[in-house]
Order: C-alpha cells, then structure tokens, then sequence
C-alpha cells in the first residue's frame, strides 16, 4: 500500500528531441524565449535551455519528465501555511524540534554547503543577510566562510531566533525580527543575501526577490534555496494544501522580473533520494542572481498580499494551522520512506 501510493512514474530524465510549447516543461505556463543552466546533484552542469514557443526549430537536449505536469495552484492563492500568521505558530512549536527532527531528513550539513556554493562567499569581510534564518542552521555554513560579525539573521519568528542566539558560532551575528517582504535594510547595503526554506512561506514571493535586489550592492548576489513542485499525484496534493512549492521556472522567472542578471539554478537534494524529485523537496534547489545596477529593483509591485495588522477569524485560522500542519506531516514521512527505499533497493536501480 505504501509503496503504490508513494510511487509514482513521474522519473525525470535528459532526452534529445522536440519540445513542447512554452519553457520545454510540459505542463508549463512560460511562453517566449529564455535561457538559463540548471545545475544537477552531481555539479555538472545540464546544457543551458534555449526556451523558445516554436518546439519545431529546438533539438538541444532538455530536461523534461517523461509524465506531464499538472497544474499547480498559482503563487497568488495562498496555501494554509503560506501566511505570516499561520506560519508564525507553525515555527512556535516546530522550533522545538526543528535541527533535530526536520533538518535531519530534508535540509543536511552536505546538502546546505553544495547550495550555499554558488553563492560566491569569498571573502570574510563581505556583508551578508540571512533572510529566513531561523534557527541559524544556514548561518553556521555562511560563517564558515565569512566572518560571524559581518552577518545578520532575520526572521519573524522570535522562537527561531532564540534557537539561533544559543549557538556559539552566532554569538557575533546580529540578530533581528523582520519580514522578509519589506526588510529592514538600506538600499545598496549588502554584498550577498541568502535566504534558505523561507520563501515558502511569502504569501508575495515575488515581493521577497524584489527586496533581495533592492538591499544587494551592485554586483551582490542574491541566493535563496526552496523547495521545489512535486509531480507525484499524492504528493503534489499534500504541497499544494501545505505551502508554497514554485516549480524551477517560476523561480527563474521572479528573479529575471526582479531585474537579477546571470540567473542560474543549481538541483540539490538529500543523497538518499538518489535523484528522485517526484515527491518534491523541501529543500531543492539554490537559485542565484546577480545585481546588475544600483539602487532599487525597476519592478513595480502593488499593495502587499498580506496584512498582518489586519484582524482574523479565530474560526479560520485555527483551521487553517490544523489541516496545514496535518498536510506538513505527510512530508515528515517521505524522506523516512525514501530512506527505507535507498537501504532496500538495490545500488545502481531506481527507486
């Protein structure tokens, strides 16, 4: 039973020939031209996309599954715990056991320093924000390179943060309650940002990579790893309940409207997986950018989707977090599945 419902034919797999409409994805709703590399789990770079509408004048090799893509809900419908309000409680008793139990199984040390890579941080002097950074797990990898001093954690989850005040390699870090939609920093302030398995919570992500650039120096980059769509049915009903899962385009997508140049999107994943994505990744790809101009994004946004000023219904909210939570459970059981997989299969065969 748990195998038939886990398993899916969803595989990936890097084929020559035609490709369909619009980004070469099937199931994709990008029209028009585009280019960009997608890095795979072994760091070797997949042959850039050149994304055209006519299909006929295209033989490069792409990537594309073998299964069509459904639909995902778009990124302006809100899951129920892609709310500030929601995902506040969410982390309230999730920080309890967020590195012991959560990280061990979809965000690993290995898995956290192959994403912060492209992110170029090459000198201990550089300045360098942590959006999102909770508990300060992705912290640790960024001080591993530059210094503690020079670093700021946000989050606006007092309960993470205090997770993170107790590491001793943060102790210098500056430490901040903040929302990643409207930071609390200057405009051409930082040499890099980062932000890792926050954007699935921005009821406006496009709002979020837009202030990415703005606090960026010219010449910064930006680097913000998430998770990625599932493809498997089952899996893919439970990430559309949870929170937000962009599928690798759309993240392309907001970082090019936000105006970042050199976009590039590197997979990555737990090693147990062995590849596999159907089920989606919490943790699934680091997406870069690089700030090509001085001063804000030239993107123009209206009123914030969310206001947390606004009063809510007890009633609704309380549902909301239950039947989210109940969602985020399924995916603390699909790694331990993937896992069993890895052990049980044999080297070599898929899984």
């Amino acid at each position: 039973m748990a195998c038939s419902m886990f398993n899916g034919t969803d595989k990936l797999a890097l084929i020559s020939g035609f490709t369909p409409n619009g980004l070469g994805l099937i199931g994709s709703d990008f029209h028009g031209k585009m280019q960009f590399p997608i890095i795979g789990f072994d760091n070797k770079q997949i042959p850039k996309l050149d994304l055209v509408s006519n299909a006929r004048n295209f033989k490069a090799k792409t990537l594309i599954p073998r299964c069509s893509l459904a639909e995902s809900r778009p990124a302006s419908q809100p899951r129920f715990i892609q709310h500030k309000k929601e995902a506040f409680w969410f982390y309230r008793f999730l920080s309890i056991v967020y590195d012991h139990v959560i990280n061990p199984g979809h965000w690993t040390e290995e898995m956290r320093d192959e994403a912060l890579e492209p992110a170029d941080l090459s000198d201990r002097n550089m300045i360098v924000v942590d959006v999102g950074g909770g508990t300060g797990f992705t912290t640790m990898g960024i001080v591993k390179h530059v210094d503690a001093k020079n670093v700021t954690i946000l989050d606006q989850s007092p309960h993470q943060l205090a997770k993170a005040k107790e590491k001793e390699p943060l102790k210098e870090c500056k430490i901040i309650e903040g929302d990643a939609e409207d930071l609390p920093f200057p405009t051409d302030y930082a040499d890099r940002y980062v932000s890792a398995g926050s954007i699935e919570y921005w009821p406006d992500p496009q709002r979020g990579i837009k202030e990415a650039y703005r606090v960026l120096k010219l010449g910064g980059k930006a680097c913000l790893i998430g998770p990625v769509h599932p493809t498997f049915w089952l899996s893919r009903f439970f990430a559309d309940i949870w929170m937000l899962f962009p599928k690798e385009e759309e993240y392309i997508e907001w970082f090019q409207k936000a105006g970042f140049k050199d976009v590039q999107l590197k997979r990555i994943g737990p090693k147990w997986y062995r590849g596999v994505r159907r089920h989606g990744l919490i943790m699934g790809c680091s997406v870069t950018g690089v700030k090509p101009a001085s001063g804000d994004s030239p993107l123009q946004l209206g009123p914030k989707a969310e206001d947390v000023s606004k009063p809510v219904n007890p009633f609704m909210f309380l549902l909301r977090f239950v039947v989210g939570s109940i969602a985020a459970a399924y995916f603390v059981l699909v790694p331990i599945y993937m896992w069993l997989k890895d052990k049980v299969v044999p080297k070599g065969r898929p899984i």
